[in-house]
């Protein structure tokens, strides 16, 4: 590439095929392009998870028990055999001169195919001593090939692209030498690059893939994180303005009779958090520009209190509220549970005889009959109806309102951001209703910074008085197994309830889990054979689990044997243990969000965890639950074991994904990029004197992920 021509912007090395580079005929291409590498910018972002450095290794001779360690060695056998399960075991031994390491695998048979006699590979896990000798269970493997250097780089490989760390670190080498003479274009603003004393962005591609020390490649990540971090938020910033610019809302009266008289009738004090929350709540319920803010809260933290709060804002103003569910069990136990909340509240109306009116709230959901149905539609039109709660039936074409205020949406991440629009369509003409959305997931706050970057958060992290702590049990052998199934007995024998909850619901030949169907009957003929169980899972029909529920909540089922569609929401007071098969095939999320359906009365309550995991990263997860309910520790935790997936799920899909980026390791750069991208907007709304960075967005965040970015 010739000098003298203008620096590299991203779009022109997205225009450059990868099989320019010399070496990357057919199959390296087909390999490269395995790892989603077509051009020269993918190359560049395809990033090293980990560097070896040559310096400072570590030998098999000096590895200490349970420490994590990265070893160099050479492969000198592998064999498989089958075990109990129709499960197999490969066992691989490297050896590097000072020792030997057995290397565990579970179902991989083709790690035998992959790791040949002679070959040099990398491996990352820890370590533990079992027979007399060192081992590690599922290490993270690498095949290093004939890398040199003191600081070798090494990239993520896949069985099936047949690449080496050493072919994709000659391939970089190349594409940094060719791109030199013209360099790379660096659209960060100047005074941004000095206020955190960052390098160039040609540096910071060239000490990420080839450092002369681990300094020089910190330097360079920081900088390329920061890069991710504020392109991410320049989109979203810059969405979230334009909203705010471009729709009216309605302005609300926060302060008025009506919510007074509610906040008079509760039988407990508000928590410091649920009283923080309403004051945020209610500063942009008082602006005329729609609210757009995510409530999240642990199990039990009084989320729905601070909902009701905001929907009876809206009535008192003359506005109706809408409340929707995920599901329609959801919506019948919010129905249950804001009526009782709310008792024989009446709203203050001047035009009455007494100067008062009942307030009158309504469920939208299929169990609800026609004529009921007709009356109900027919009334929200006249504004008869104050508070509506349904599905996503709210938001069908058929359902008009008469001045839609507040709409607090459940669960969130069930809605798409389609079915968002259309509620908010649901709204006056000329002013979009105010927004509240709830999770019951908990989120570090700078991954909520970047997940829900479009909405602004506020956080419920106490649980109110009255709510009893829940003992998290491991249960690891038959033996405890049998104790699980006994104390279910004894509870259910002192009018106790319990769940049991499984993985699958009928057998599966290729995973070894117990179903819920093979549960039942076992139970049934077995260990519960002399209680009343009911079997709850996503076949049945929606009569057939209401019908279930709906025994179950009044105590005349003892025990009810579960998939994960007991996972939200469930209410029943009266359970208090949970039993939770193969906890370890769940992840940490859900194993909180099932704990969360027992100590919802005043018993003590406890969760089993029952199962063997084969994975380090189960038993972590095991360990994590046992050792703390707080779920913004337990979603902490989650970060790390499973990295940004967890959080960005489907959200970030494609170009846009954080390469290098994680929320938990950079929490601070979340903040700062943040920081940055409300300056850079509000300074230049639509970036046009930020030509480079806009052109970056478009490109790396084009317009169907950007909308992915938004998504719920």
């Amino acid at each position: 590439m010739p000098a003298g021509d203008p620096a590299l912007t991203f779009r022109d090395l997205a225009e450059i095929p990868v099989d320019r580079l010399r070496g990357v005929g057919e199959k390296k291409a087909q390999g490269l392009a395995i790892h989603e590498i077509e051009t020269l910018l993918d190359l560049l972002q395809h990033y090293p998870r980990r560097y070896l450095d040559r310096t400072r290794q570590a030998q098999i001779g000096e590895l200490v028990p349970g420490d994590e360690a990265t070893i160099l060695g050479e492969v000198r056998s592998a064999s498989t055999r089958q075990i109990r399960g129709r499960r197999t075991l490969t066992n691989v031994v490297i050896g590097d001169g000072t020792g030997k390491l057995s290397l565990t695998f579970f179902n991989q048979r083709w790690r035998e195919r992959q790791l040949k006699p002679g070959m040099e590979v990398l491996v990352h896990g820890k370590a533990d001593v079992y027979r007399g000798a060192w081992q590690m269970t599922s290490p993270v493997v690498d095949l290093v090939g004939n890398q040199t250097g003191r600081i070798v780089p090494v990239y993520p490989q896949s069985e099936k692209a047949g690449l080496m760390t050493s072919d994709l670190a000659n391939f970089m080498e190349e594409a940094i030498a060719r791109c030199r003479p013209r360099g790379f274009a660096d659209p960060v603003p100047e005074p941004v690059l000095d206020r955190f004393d960052f390098v160039t962005r040609e540096a910071a591609l060239l000490g990420i893939h080839a450092p002369e020390s681990l300094a020089e490649k910190d330097e360079a990540r920081r900088r390329l994180v920061f890069d991710e971090l504020l392109r991410v938020q320049l989109e979203l910033v810059r969405r979230k303005r334009r909203i705010e610019r471009e729709t009216a809302g309605l302005a609300h009266r926060v302060q008025d009779e009506l919510v007074d008289r509610f906040h008079e009738r509760l039988p407990f004090p508000l928590t410091a958090a649920q009283r923080r929350a309403i004051a945020e709540i209610d500063q942009d319920l008082a602006l005329a520009r729609p609210m757009h803010r995510l409530l999240q809260g642990d199990v039990g933290s009084g989320k729905t209190l601070v909902a009701v709060n905001s929907l009876l804002v809206a009535v008192q103003g003359g506005y109706q509220g809408a409340l929707m569910a995920p599901t329609e069990v959801l919506a019948e136990q919010h129905h249950l549970g804001v009526t009782a909340m709310l008792g024989d509240l009446s709203v203050p109306d001047p035009t009455t005889l007494m100067g008062d009116r009942p307030l009158r709230v309504e469920l939208l959901a299929n169990r609800v009959g026609a004529a009921d149905r007709r009356k109900i539609l027919a009334d929200m039109v006249t504004g008869k109806v104050d508070i509506v709660i349904g599905t996503h039936a709210l938001i069908q074409d058929k359902v008009e309102y008469a001045n839609l205020g507040v709409v607090v949406i459940d669960e969130q991440h069930r809605f798409g951001v389609e079915q968002r629009a259309a509620l908010r369509d649901k709204g006056d003409e000329a002013a979009a209703p105010d927004v509240l959305v709830m999770t019951a997931t908990p989120i570090p706050r700078t991954a909520a910074m970047t997940v829900y970057g479009d909405l602004d958060v506020s956080v419920l992290d106490e649980l109110p008085p009255g709510r009893t702590p829940i003992e998290t049990i491991w249960a690891r052998t038959d033996t405890d197994e049998d104790a699980v199934w006994a104390v279910v007995r004894d509870n259910v024998a002192e009018g106790r309830q319990a769940y049991v909850v499984c993985p699958l619901i009928d057998e599966s030949e290729a995973i070894d889990v117990r179903s819920a169907e093979d549960t039942y009957a076992a139970l049934h003929a077995g260990e519960l054979s002399d209680l009343r169980l009911g079997l709850l899972h996503g076949r049945v029909t929606p009569a057939e689990k209401e019908a279930t529920m709906s025994l179950f909540r009044a105590g005349k089922l003892d025990v009810l044997v579960a998939t994960t569609v007991i996972e939200v929401g469930v209410d029943v007071p009266n359970a208090t243990v949970m039993v939770i098969l193969d906890a370890d095939r769940f992840g940490i999320a859900q194993l909180h969000q099932l704990r969360g359906r027992v100590g919802r009365g005043a018993h003590a309550s406890r969760c089993y965890l029952v199962g063997e995991p084969t994975t380090s990263d189960g038993e972590a997860r095991l360990e994590a639950l046992v050792a703390t309910t707080d779920g913004f520790e337990l979603a902490e935790v989650d970060l790390d074991l499973r990295g940004e997936g967890t959080i960005m799920g489907e959200r970030q899909k494609g170009r846009n994904d954080l390469k290098l980026a994680s929320l938990r390791r950079d929490k601070e750069w979340v903040a700062k990029a943040r920081e940055v991208a409300i300056e850079i907007i509000d300074a230049d709304p639509e970036l046009e004197a930020h030509a480079g960075l806009a052109e970056e967005l478009e490109l790396v965040l084009g317009e169907d992920d950007a909308d992915f970015l938004m998504k719920d």
